[in-house]
């Protein structure tokens, strides 16, 4: 008992930790996301949704997959707790010397992945654009070839964010997708200056992809600087290192585990283009919309939350961590469920205000719009996903989310085998939502098995409330945005209030509905905001 008091100790403020982290990151995620969108619109309007677009997003598919897979999911979640678990048991300097030991491999075995990529493309076109013809597969073969090297850059700064995430700096990690956008939005609003053709367009966008990864890494070396780490010229690949060891131990089945929404929208993507020019951007444009409140709430909520575990889990204080769990879920909840009504609800005026400019027509709109609906169906469970999964992977149980992730490839896939023909993009949209579904009701069942008492009325009260609250906004928001459509529409000003009118609506009736029904999370919220 007593080796646990300072493990304890370190762990009476997590709940404050937790909502001042979260608070903090989930403002600087909000940043980035929203100039994620921007970024976005200026891709819209630069190539809009036809044959170079869906090129572009085809060939970024692989790298941005890797990452996922082997970087930002899979090192993140192996990463921060054996980093946690160095730096208690020995010391930073040692922790730091593990963190130079993971970017010298991941530098050397993903440059291996982006020269093998660079040099024979044509099979990553193959696999992501099964339908393409001749001349789009060979676009999108050039394009692999010019944005691979972006896969060892991001991944080394990832590899930093843990670090310092691991170390709760959460301010430069929040800002790195900024660096990122903002390249891309520099670029893309010179491109649309300069006019050029749009083969010209989409090989700058590939390259300002490269610049934008870099800018990802450099935001992140002066934290890093000042911790105590130093840069090692010569790679140290000692990979029978007690660290190494457990990362890569926990590494290999978290690649899986915790990549399932990547995996499904790259298995979408092979199926989108057999449909018609135009139907891989629709989804993605859609599936960038929903990623907003993922990497507001889920992410941000999950990434403070794996430090907090990390440190429940080594402690063994599992009614502290079953607490940590249900206070995050239960936030989550409370942001993604009204999130959904709005996403579902509100798709055509977010998306004719935020997309419908320049080569961005309002066919697209609509049918983004309708991938936008079936993505939406699926978003509370993405979050869930984000939060629920580095608990196991702090509790070093790696086949929980291994499983949870491959049932939902399969229902996925075998969804998308049955119903694609008759429901085209939509349906993939929906495929995709309900592999989500499944992720995460695995997840849960699985945590409550391993800790009892997770699924209870303290998490099933607060749901029910958040229900209740939402269902009385989606009428307030339907009845609003009936109204809201029936006045002209004559340019921006119109279309964005269109958009924001029954946002707001939404937004007050929501809160109004939760402070009545006692909901802890509405004022908490209300707290932070004011």
């Amino acid at each position: 008992m007593a080796a646990e008091t300072p493990a304890r100790a370190t762990t009476d403020d997590g709940g404050a930790r937790l909502t001042s982290g979260a608070r903090r990151l989930s403002a600087l995620t909000m940043l980035s996301r929203l100039l994620g969108l921007v970024r976005e619109q200026v891709f819209a309007v630069t190539l809009g949704a036809g044959a170079y677009s869906d090129a572009f997003l085809a060939a970024f598919r692989i790298p941005n997959l890797l990452r996922d897979l082997f970087a930002e999911g899979a090192l993140s979640t192996a990463f921060v707790p054996t980093y946690v678990e160095t730096r208690d048991r020995d010391s930073r300097q040692a922790a730091l010397m593990l963190a130079n030991r993971v970017m010298s491999t991941l530098t050397i075995y993903l440059g291996l992945v982006a020269v093998a990529a660079m040099i024979f493309p044509e099979p990553v076109v193959r696999l992501v654009a099964t339908g393409f013809s001749p001349e789009k597969a060979a676009l999108c073969a050039t394009l692999v070839q010019i944005m691979m090297p972006f896969l060892p850059a991001i991944s080394l700064a990832v590899a930093a964010m843990g670090v310092l995430n691991a170390e709760r700096k959460y301010t430069a990690p929040g800002l790195a997708s900024s660096m990122f956008n903002l390249v891309a939005i520099a670029g893309g609003v010179a491109v649309w200056f300069w006019g050029p053709s749009p083969r010209t367009a989409v090989m700058t966008w590939a390259a300002l992809t490269l610049v934008g990864g870099a800018a990802q890494l450099a935001i992140q070396v002066p934290p890093l600087v000042r911790l105590g780490w130093r840069p090692k010229l010569l790679p140290d690949l000692r990979l029978r290192d007690r660290g190494t060891r457990q990362i890569a131990m926990l590494m290999a089945p978290a690649t899986l585990g915790v990549a399932a929404v990547q995996v499904n929208v790259v298995i979408n993507s092979s199926f989108a283009s057999l449909i018609s020019d135009g139907a891989l951007s629709w989804l993605s444009y859609a599936f960038r919309l929903m990623q907003l409140p993922i990497g507001v709430f889920g992410v941000a909520v999950g990434t403070t939350s794996l430090t907090q575990l990390s440190e429940d889990a080594a402690a063994m204080d599992w009614e502290r961590m079953r607490k940590t769990l249900q206070r995050g879920l239960r936030m989550v909840l409370f942001l993604t469920v009204p999130s959904t009504v709005g996403l579902a609800l509100l798709g055509v005026p977010i998306i004719r205000l935020i997309y419908e400019h320049g080569r961005f027509s309002p066919h697209a709109t609509l049918e983004t719009a309708r991938a936008l609906s079936g993505y939406a169906l699926g978003l509370v469970a993405y979050a869930a996903i984000k939060v629920v999964a580095p608990a196991f992977y702090a509790l070093k149980r790696t086949r929980v989310p291994l499983i949870a992730s491959v049932s939902a490839v399969v229902a996925n896939l075998l969804w998308n085998i049955f119903t694609f023909r008759r429901f085209g993009h939509v349906g993939l949209a929906v495929g995709t939502s309900i592999a989500a579904l499944v992720n995460a009701g695995v997840l849960i069942y699985a945590f409550q098995k391993q800790i009892g008492g997770f699924v209870s009325r303290d998490l099933l009260v607060p749901f029910a409330k958040i229900l209740v609250a939402a269902g009385v906004m989606a009428a307030a928001v339907w009845v609003t945005s009936a109204r809201m459509e029936q006045l002209p529409h004559h340019g921006t000003v119109d279309a964005a209030l269109k958009a924001f009118v029954p946002i707001v609506v939404g937004v007050g009736v929501y809160f109004i509905g939760a402070r009545a029904l006692r909901l802890q999370e509405a004022t908490a919220v209300l707290k932070r905001f004011r």
